[in-house]
Formats: structure tokens, C-alpha cells, sequence
């Protein structure tokens, strides 16, 4: 008996070591045309992990007695999925599965500026956004304004134009900031008398994500998107969720934000209501007697509500609201003392009223009929020791569109109306004059999928400016997948830009001697060129993307202010030469569930051409690097650590500053609805003035040194933001 049951134990041992089996597969996207390549292939149960090839297939060499296993197929921007297999004792298994795009990934963002509501990852165009999840981490470091989100944006460089004042200048590939279209919901509504005020009126709570089109993108939005475009996309109300929410912060330098937020919507009705507040005191950081940081009121409130006639149509009506009081000067007229040394004062009062409207309506085929409409009347007085004066700019915006999606196209064309009327009010003592135009301009637009790797678009634009003439411009990308991980993408168009007489970085105290354009000047007209290559592939645990992209851009006819020529009677004209930028983004990130790493190196080469003696644009670093880590600890706190490099700059007159190192870290603590922030922003405690001189006499109508580094130096900020 003792051998016949040996007998049976060694056959049943001989059977389960020679036991083998193949697990053969082949993983696509959900076409059923693009394999795969990168796939995380995994048998949880025995620990066995592979990845697929190039074409997409998997193979498994096993040898097991579990016959029952459940296989995980998981990727990047794909829904990861598992099956359960049944293994012979001995065998083959071949197996045939498809992925489906991740609805919450970044793969399938919706881009609004695309006006055809594309995704991301199907647009032939280059399109950056910046999503909820990074707009909630800003939210609670900087709630005032938009201007500490944009410049962690790699090729972009936010550049203080005024010290006096705050004001700052939003630079995309080494382009000054006059020459980026900035949109809210789609429309242009800022710029002009308003400078570069508006970026930082906008608090980032109101927003779902930012959009941003690096290079001209006239097209679908005409004159203006010279160096790129970047859109302001609002939150929309959730029938699934309301949204209730509001946040206070104080920082060391003296600034106090309050921020509410609510959302709400039924079967017929929905809203959007944000509220806000900021206080920020003067700051002398020096102690020189002039402030480093203006002293600044505002409020922002900004209510929308949604009307869902029927399940195809939707009705969004919008106001908002801005008023700021900013001031910086002498401290001691700023302190409200009556016998102050010097008297400087450079004072800001400005009050926005926007309404506009957006009507959507989706039709048979794939086909939708849009319709929007908007006004802004902005006021704003200017006040310095020297001299005063008030105006108001009054700016429209109007479109219709018709857009149609098939299996192989995406096409749109619209017509718009757009203008703004600038107008003095009296008793005025400058040289300015009133101007307003109008455009009236027609665009198409199509995305024609060739085959399934590779997909064209091609736009053009015909627009007609009251005063400047006619433009055409044409644009055309191309985006080809080599495989599921590597896309290329390829583009060019044109832009133009008419002259305004306000520039963000011409100071208050010299709007008195602005006395128009030079007879002749025509408006600005750019050509530019993009190149993009996208890698992505995925470890075991980590996810890496892996991007290169390079960049050109020149502006014809550029308008320069003859200010040092004609100091009481300046004009604006058309320098001979161009300008022109070059240069490249090359960046890695990495992600492994709550855990981001990220490396990123721009260089940008931006030249004059009309100035042979100081050819370099000046404040614009060529070489910037930046790093970035952030992880979870215990799923409540969450650490980040940034760390960047900016190279040296040039300055007006040709010579360089000394490059620079910052650093920042951040401290988040999560309970329930409750989220506490700690940040501080410059650790290392670096500051422009500790260089050289800021401020130069006569002290009661002083002269600034160029701003190109932070003047206020290290800055805490303490944020409670609570949900419910």
C-alpha cells in the first residue's frame, strides 16, 4: 500500500515540475488599430510582470499548478483592466485585449481653445494645460492672482516691468507680453489701456484649467496671438456634486486673501458664484524709503449661471466685476503723512464690468452651432505727484460658429466682430488721443485623420481692421504616432498684431508725453514654426514622459516707443528689422501614484535685429533650468520642493546681470474637507537689490534700475482652505 501511494505522489510531482505554460497576447488601443507598446502586463498572484513590445505583444513563460489567474494590463492614459484566464496543465493561451483612454487623464483633457471641444491628445497642434490638480495646489499658494501657476510653465518667464507699482509682464519664448492673447471662456477681453493688470486681478479658485498655445495662433483667434495663446477655462457646475468652498491666506509680506467659491446645478439650471478679496500692505524691504511691495485693495466677484433648455442645448449667462485700488511710491506718502520727503507716488484705481454670453447647441451628425458674445467697460485712473488722468476702454467680442465631427474630420468656421474704443476723459493735460477700431474677420478650420497614426490640420483666417488693413493668415500642423508611446508634432502659421498706445512696461508718469504712432506704422505681423516630440512609457510602478521641442518665431515690422530721442513727445514706430526667438524645452517627468519628479531646460535666444550694438533682447534668460518633487506622506501630508536656475540676462544697454538660484517648499496637510497650506517661496533668501542700486535721484521723481530678479526675498504664506 506504502508503494503504491509513493507511486502516485511521484507521478503527480513529475507532472507538476514539468508543467508549463504560455501566456501569448496582443494589447491595442480601443480603434483596434494602434498597438500598444509599454503595456504593463502583470499576474498579481505570482508576482510576474512583463511589458509589451513594439508591436504590442506580451509573452508569459510559466510553470504553476495555480490554474486559475487574474492578468492586469494597465498604461499610461489608458483605463487599466483585468481579466481572468484559466491555464491548461500543460499549453498555449492566447489572449486579444483593447484599452480604453482614461477619462480622468491627462489624455483626455478637453481643450476649449480647440473650439471643436477635441482632446488633447488628438489635436495636431501642441497644446499645454495646466489641470485641477496643479490650479488646487496654486490656489493655496499664491490665491491673489495667476502669476505664480504661469511661471512654473516651462518658456514662460513672469518679468516685473514696474517697482513701484507691481506690475509684470508674462513672457512666452523670450516674446515680451503684448504679444500673447490672453482669453477668458474662449474670449479676448484684456490688454490695451488695461496693460498687464489683468493677470494679476484673476484669482485661480474660479478656474477649472489653463490652455496655453505656444508660437502664433491667429487662426481661430486673429490679431494678437503672436507668441502664443492662453485660455482661462471657468468651472462649470457638477449635477452630481455641488461645489462649496472658500480659502484665507496671510503671508510675511503683509498680504491677506479671502476667496469663496460655489457651484450648483439641477435638470434645468445650474451656477457658478466666486467671490473675492485682497489686502496687501506697502513693504519697504530696504528700508530705502521707497516700497518694494505697492500697497493693494481689490475685489473680484464673478457670477454665471447655466441654463439647459434641453439635453443639446446650453445657455451661459456671465458677469464680472473688478475694483482695485494700487498704489507704491514713497513710504511716507503712502502712510499718509503730511510732510513727506519726496512726494513720489505712482496710484492705480480701476474698476472692470464685464458681461457676456455663450450659447451652444448640438445638432444631428456630430454638428454644433455656437454662439458667444461679450462687453467689457474698463475705467482707470492714473495718479502720480506729477501728473493725473482718467479714461475708460470699452472692448466687444462677438462670434458664430458652426463645427462638424465625422470619423476622419473635425472641421469649424466661424465670423466674428470684435473692437475697442479708448476715450479720454477731461479735463486731460497729456498727449494722448482717442482711438478705437473694429475687425471683422471670417476663419475654417479642419483636422483630417489621414490615416490612423497620422492626422493634418489646416486653418485660415481673413480678417479686415478698420485702420490697419487686411490680413490673411494661413496655419498648418501634422501629428504623427510612431507607436502608442512616441508622437511627433509639426506646425507653422502667421499672426498679427495692431498698436496699442499703453505697453505694460511703460511707466504711468510718462503716459503724458505719449503722443500716438508715427506716420506710417502699419501693424505687427509674425511667422513661426513649431517641432514636438512626446515619449511616454511605463515601468512597473513609475510612469515617465519624456518631451523635446523646439521653437521659432519672428516679428516683422516690431513697434518701438522713441523715448529716449523725444522724452516729451514720444511716438510709437516700426523699427526696420525684425525680431526674431529660437530655442528649445526639453523636460523628463516621472509619476509613481502620489509621487512627480520633474527635470526641465529651456534656452531661449531672442534677438533684435534692428540693434546691432546690443542685439539681445533685454530680461530674457537663455538658460533656465528647474526641478520639482512632490509626494504623499501617511495620505494627509503631502511635501513639495522646487528648485530652478536662471541664467544670466542682458540689460538695455547691452551689458549682463549675474545668474541666480531659487528654491521653494511647500507643506500640505489634508483632513477630511480641510487642507492646510505652509509655503515659502525664495529659501535661499536672494534679492536684486543686494546687487546694486534700485533707486537712483532725483528722489521725488525717481529712476529705476531694470528688474531681473525678485526684489522681496524670502516669503511665507499660512492658507486654510475648507470644502463642503
Amino acid at each position: 500500500m506504502l508503494r503504491i501511494y509513493l507511486f502516485c505522489l511521484s507521478l503527480f510531482l513529475l507532472q507538476s515540475v514539468n508543467a508549463q505554460q504560455t501566456i501569448k497576447g496582443t494589447i491595442k488601443d480601443s480603434s483596434g488599430a494602434l498597438p500598444l507598446t509599454g503595456v504593463s502586463v502583470s499576474l498579481p498572484e505570482i508576482k510576474k510582470t512583463t511589458i509589451t513590445d513594439s508591436s504590442g505583444n506580451f509573452i508569459f513563460e510559466l510553470n504553476t499548478s495555480a490554474l486559475r489567474q487574474k492578468i492586469r494590463f494597465s498604461h499610461t492614459g489608458f483605463t487599466t483592466k483585468d481579466s481572468l484566464i484559466h491555464l491548461p496543465v500543460k499549453g498555449l493561451v492566447t489572449i486579444s485585449i483593447v484599452l480604453n483612454n482614461h477619462t480622468n487623464n491627462l489624455g483626455d483633457v478637453v481643450v476649449a481653445a480647440s473650439k471643436t471641444n477635441s482632446r488633447i491628445e488628438d489635436l495636431p497642434t501642441r497644446v499645454e494645460v495646466i489641470g485641477a490638480e496643479e490650479i488646487g495646489e496654486e490656489t493655496q499658494i499664491n490665491p491673489g492672482n495667476l502669476l505664480g501657476l504661469l511661471g512654473d510653465v516651462a518658456g514662460i518667464q513672469v518679468q516685473q516691468t514696474n517697482a513701484a507699482t507691481g506690475n509684470a509682464d508674462l513672457r512666452i519664448q523670450g516674446l515680451p507680453g503684448r504679444y500673447t492673447q490672453i482669453l477668458r471662456d474662449g474670449m479676448p477681453l484684456f490688454g490695451g489701456y488695461s496693460g498687464s493688470f489683468g493677470l494679476l486681478q484673476i484669482p485661480p479658485l474660479d478656474l477649472k484649467q489653463v490652455e496655453l498655445i505656444k508660437g502664433a495662433s491667429s487662426t481661430l483667434y486673429g490679431g494678437g496671438a503672436i507668441a502664443g495663446m492662453m485660455n482661462l477655462v471657468s468651472k462649470t457646475p457638477n449635477r452630481k456634486q455641488p461645489e462649496n468652498s472658500f480659502i484665507i491666506n496671510r503671508t510675511s509680506l503683509l498680504e491677506n486673501n479671502l476667496n469663496v467659491f460655489s457651484s450648483a446645478r439641477n435638470h434645468t439650471t445650474g451656477y457658478t458664484l466666486f467671490a473675492g478679496g485682497n489686502l496687501q500692505q506697502a513693504v519697504d524691504v530696504y528700508n530705502n524709503g521707497f516700497s518694494t511691495v505697492p500697497d493693494v485693495k481689490s475685489i473680484f466677484v464673478h457670477p454665471r449661471v447655466f441654463l439647459y433648455n434641453n439635453p443639446n442645448s446650453t445657455l451661459i449667462l456671465g458677469y464680472t466685476l473688478n475694483v482695485e485700488n494700487r498704489k507704491g511710491g514713497d513710504m511716507q506718502v503712502l502712510e499718509g503723512k503730511p510732510n513727506a520727503t519726496h512726494q513720489f507716488l505712482i496710484q492705480n484705481k480701476s474698476m472692470r464690468h464685464t458681461l457676456d454670453a455663450d450659447w451652444e447647441n448640438a445638432l444631428n451628425n456630430g454638428a454644433c452651432l455656437s454662439l458667444k458674445a461679450t462687453t467689457s467697460l474698463y475705467n482707470r485712473q492714473a495718479i502720480t505727484d506729477l501728473f493725473g488722468m482718467k479714461a475708460q476702454q470699452n472692448l466687444w467680442y462677438s462670434e458664430l460658429a458652426y463645427s462638424k465631427k465625422s470619423a476622419q474630420h473635425n472641421w469649424i468656421a466661424g465670423l466674428n466682430f470684435n473692437g475697442d474704443a479708448f476715450m479720454k476723459h477731461q479735463p486731460d493735460s497729456t498727449l494722448l488721443t482717442n482711438e478705437n477700431g473694429y475687425t471683422i474677420g471670417g476663419y475654417v478650420q479642419d483636422d483630417w485623420k489621414i490615416t490612423p497614426a497620422l492626422t493634418a490640420e489646416a486653418g485660415l483666417r481673413a480678417d479686415h481692421h478698420s485702420v490697419y488693413g487686411n490680413f490673411l493668415l494661413p496655419r498648418i500642423s501634422f501629428m504623427y504616432r510612431l507607436s502608442s508611446q512616441l508622437t511627433m508634432r509639426l506646425g507653422g502659421g502667421m499672426g498679427y498684431k495692431t498698436p496699442s498706445l499703453f505697453s505694460g512696461d511703460v511707466d504711468e508718469r510718462d503716459y503724458r508725453y505719449l503722443a500716438g504712432y508715427k506716420p506710417g506704422t502699419v501693424a505687427e505681423k509674425s511667422t513661426g514654426a513649431n517641432i514636438d516630440i512626446n515619449y511616454k512609457w511605463r515601468g512597473e510602478k513609475w510612469q515617465f514622459t519624456l518631451n523635446q521641442s523646439f521653437f521659432y518665431t519672428a516679428i516683422q515690422h516690431p513697434l518701438l516707443l522713441d523715448s529716449l530721442t523725444n522724452p516729451l513727445n514720444m511716438h510709437w514706430y516700426n523699427a526696420p528689422q525684425n525680431i526674431t526667438t529660437t530655442g528649445f524645452e526639453t523636460y523628463l517627468q516621472a509619476r509613481e501614484d502620489e509621487t512627480e519628479l520633474y527635470l526641465g531646460y529651456v534656452y531661449t535666444n531672442t534677438q533684435r535685429k534692428y540693434d546691432l550694438q546690443a542685439p539681445n533682447f533685454p530680461l530674457i534668460a537663455k538658460h533656465k533650468i528647474a526641478g520639482l518633487a512632490s509626494f504623499e506622506v501617511e495620505n494627509r501630508f503631502r511635501i513639495g520642493i522646487e528648485l530652478s536656475y536662471t541664467g544670466k540676462q542682458y540689460l538695455e544697454d547691452g551689458t549682463s546681470t549675474r545668474d541666480y538660484i531659487l528654491s521653494a517648499a511647500m507643506l500640505n496637510y489634508r483632513y477630511k474637507k480641510i487642507s492646510v497650506v505652509l509655503n515659502c517661496e525664495n529659501l535661499f533668501n536672494f534679492k536684486q537689490g543686494n546687487y546694486g542700486q534700485l533707486v537712483y535721484p532725483p528722489y521725488s521723481n525717481p529712476v529705476f534700475s531694470d528688474i531681473w530678479g525678485p526684489l522681496e526675498g524670502r516669503v511665507f504664506n499660512l492658507s486654510l482652505q475648507v470644502k463642503w
